[in-house]
């Protein structure tokens, strides 16, 4: 009888410890429970959970039921949440480091850009410092994807097409388009639909899975694969006072599962952006891609915002123009291995 309750304790003793070695983290995320970014988000926490052999749990909260988008970055810093996503185009002082990852660079490839983004803002030491100051760690990373354009009633084979057309634009993006003679239209990409079927726009800048998910491809004749540049500066951060109060072996959990999220977004995002460009085609829109000469223009047109984001990385304490060295460097590395040995998920 003495050894039953003694076995009987153990155990409870053993069912309690356990349950202290269990943390739960908050996690923020402003955007749905749906798609392949909310996909990854699950499968990065899964992850953690997992490597962490059942230490870590998760409570993620989505729709921005703790915060909005434009609240997260203090939302996670002052602890409201644990960790979530930021979207470093709502903070660019703040984030703007982070959002080289969003300039107009020949940086097309969703796997190709995350692997890059996600190499430099875990190993440069300078971003690292800065994310600290403002007591943040930096876990992975996200991204938009390529940004292309369709259009109702036109099409762009050319950069000489550009002029004159009503658009929607995304950030330097969109800025460039300006530049070489669109007028642009402030418009949610949510409003885009109702833009094109008005002709209050011409063509609306945005990606591919988007534009099918929006069901655009009701309103627009042509879909332009720019080949230019994507939006990638979004991810995963935590409130660094959180990060340190867990256990090393917690931490690298954690870090391990973010640095596995372009394998696992490239992968998803690729077959949805394929799909998309199907359902497209499908309903009878002209599929276009901008020939070299013309993405080249594009570059160009997109180098004053690039210069512009050096400055701003320097006056935020950063040495930019190393920083996008490196970057491009990084993009160049990443290029390499993909044409070597394909993407993580064909090897």
């Amino acid at each position: 009888m003495t050894f039953m309750r003694t076995a009987a304790t153990c155990a409870l003793i053993a069912a309690a410890s356990l349950a202290q070695a269990e943390t739960t983290l908050i996690f923020g995320e402003a955007g749905p429970n749906r798609g392949a970014r909310a996909a990854a988000l699950t499968q990065f926490t899964e992850d953690a959970t997992r490597l962490s052999e059942g230490d870590l749990q998760f409570d993620i909260q989505w729709g921005g039921a703790l915060f909005k988008a434009g609240a997260a970055l203090s939302g996670i810093a002052d602890g409201v949440a644990d960790l979530g996503t930021v979207i470093s185009v709502y903070f660019p002082q703040e984030m703007v480091a982070y959002g080289i990852a969003d300039l107009p660079l020949k940086n097309d490839d969703a796997w190709v850009g995350m692997k890059a983004t996600d190499d430099l803002m875990r190993n440069n030491a300078g971003i690292t410092n800065s994310l600290a100051d403002m007591n943040l760690v930096y876990l992975g990373t996200f991204t938009t994807s390529a940004v292309h354009i369709g259009c109702k009633g036109a099409a762009i084979r050319s950069v000489d097409d550009i002029k004159g057309l009503k658009v929607r634009g995304v950030g330097a993006y969109g800025k460039a388009f300006q530049d070489l003679g669109a007028t642009m239209v402030p418009m949610s990409v949510y409003d885009a639909y109702q833009g094109l079927d008005s002709g209050l726009l011409d063509c609306s800048q945005g990606y591919s899975y988007a534009t099918a998910a929006l069901k655009q491809q009701e309103v627009i004749n042509s879909y332009t694969l720019l080949n230019w540049g994507q939006v990638g500066a979004l991810g995963i951060l935590m409130n660094k006072d959180a990060f340190d109060a867990l256990s090393e072996a917690d931490q690298q959990a954690l870090l391990k599962a973010g640095e596995a999220m372009p394998d696992t977004l490239g992968e998803l995002i690729t077959i949805d952006n394929d799909k998309a460009v199907q359902t497209m085609k499908d309903a009878g829109v002209e599929i276009i891609t901008l020939p070299d000469a013309d993405r080249e223009k594009l570059v160009t047109a997109g180098a004053p915002y690039i210069d512009a984001w050096i400055e701003q990385a320097n006056a935020a304490g950063l040495d930019g123009a190393a920083l996008l060295t490196e970057y491009r460097d990084l993009i160049a590395k990443y290029e390499a291995e993909r044409a070597e040995q394909g993407y993580p998920w064909t090897r």
